[in-house]
């Protein structure tokens, strides 16, 4: 069904909220624009072929950058795909056409390969570059909805990405083709991605600002407590000794070290409810006697989330210790410390 049987369809109603809106009306064209975008994405995946490696080829194979190059529409969806790109291991950047005739042609340097979008593939500002870059020693790819367009013809590669029709009710407004170079973008993008065998890891070192990029590179060192906010006692400390730590640290623990500085034992608030009913005099009774031996510690290079899992295991807790690789104390953290650093 076209747009406008889809349109003529839905039948009048009475005005709703404002004065010539039909609702149904509008449902009948967003339905019917999604469904037309839907089946130009479609239709890219039956063609996909040769030419689509050769491109990942060609920029794997590359010695130099990605450039994204577009003008209106297609410059927009360009931006955005030199963003995809370079936030997935392949360095790219956008230059506008019309800015590259005036010096910014001077950013695009041999061994680059340069991806040209445009529907028509006769935008005029990105067909009077051709010659220029070439010259620059660039490779060429367009993007376009017309094989046998100018920019299709001199490209090295050629990526078709024709719709049947735009979803726009006059046929007129880039709608199916922007959505379909964006998605072939994308596709390209991951494409590489693959190829060059970028992790997880690679990708949060890409977005350190995220939420992702704080899990996947905070360290527990970076978040866990150090010298004098550190709560430590050692094994011949007195109760009323550790709970004065305790509390003034804040850290609803303490954790309990040999001669050495190597982790005995921890002393928490739950242990201190435990042995309130046993013990007469906290002024003699000694620390080694009523803490948890053996407790849960981690390496401070190990990253900051694992320590959740760790944490939720049973017994739960709060509060974990830091030890080296001798098992000696060199920081702990709180689950408080977590959400600060928003690991969590």
């Amino acid at each position: 069904m076209t747009v406008e049987k889809a349109i003529d369809s839905a039948a009048a109603t009475p005005p709703d909220g404002q004065a010539g809106f039909d609702s149904r009306r509008a449902l009948a064209l967003a339905r019917q624009v999604l469904s037309t975008e839907a089946a130009a994405i479609t239709a890219l995946a039956t063609r996909l072929g040769a030419p689509f490696a050769a491109a990942v080829e060609l920029i794997l194979n590359s010695s130099g950058r990605v450039v994204l190059s577009g003008i209106g529409k297609s410059g927009h969806i360009a931006h955005k795909i030199a963003a995809t790109f370079a936030s997935t291991g392949t360095p790219a950047f956008f230059v506008h056409p019309a800015e590259a005739g005036h010096g910014d042609l001077g950013m695009i340097a041999p061994g680059d390969v340069v991806v040209m979008l445009s529907n028509s593939g006769e935008t005029d500002e990105l067909v009077h570059l051709l010659p220029h870059l070439k010259r620059q020693g660039a490779a060429i790819i367009a993007l376009t909805g017309n094989e046998r367009s100018s920019l299709a013809q001199a490209a090295d590669v050629h990526l078709d990405a024709a719709v049947d029709s735009e979803a726009c009710p006059l046929g007129l407004a880039p709608t199916a083709s922007t959505t379909a170079a964006l998605a072939l973008g994308d596709a390209l993008a991951l494409a590489l991605l693959d190829a060059r065998g970028f992790s997880v890891e690679d990708f949060a070192r890409s977005h350190p600002g995220g939420a992702l990029g704080r899990r996947l590179l905070t360290r527990v060192r970076d978040v866990m407590k150090t010298g004098a906010e550190l709560p430590v006692v050692t094994l011949d400390a007195t109760l009323a000794q550790a709970v004065v730590e305790m509390s003034g640290k804040g850290m609803g623990m303490t954790a309990v070290v040999d001669a050495d500085g190597r982790v005995s034992g921890i002393f928490t608030d739950g242990d201190l409810r435990r042995c309130l009913d046993r013990v007469k005099d906290f002024g003699a009774a000694r620390i080694a006697d009523v803490m948890t031996r053996a407790p849960q510690t981690i390496g401070p290079e190990r990253l900051a989330i694992e320590c959740v899992d760790l944490m939720e295991a049973p017994p739960k807790k709060l509060a974990l210790l830091v030890v080296d690789a001798g098992g000696r104390l060199v920081g702990a953290l709180h689950m408080h410390d977590l959400f600060r650093a928003r690991v969590v």
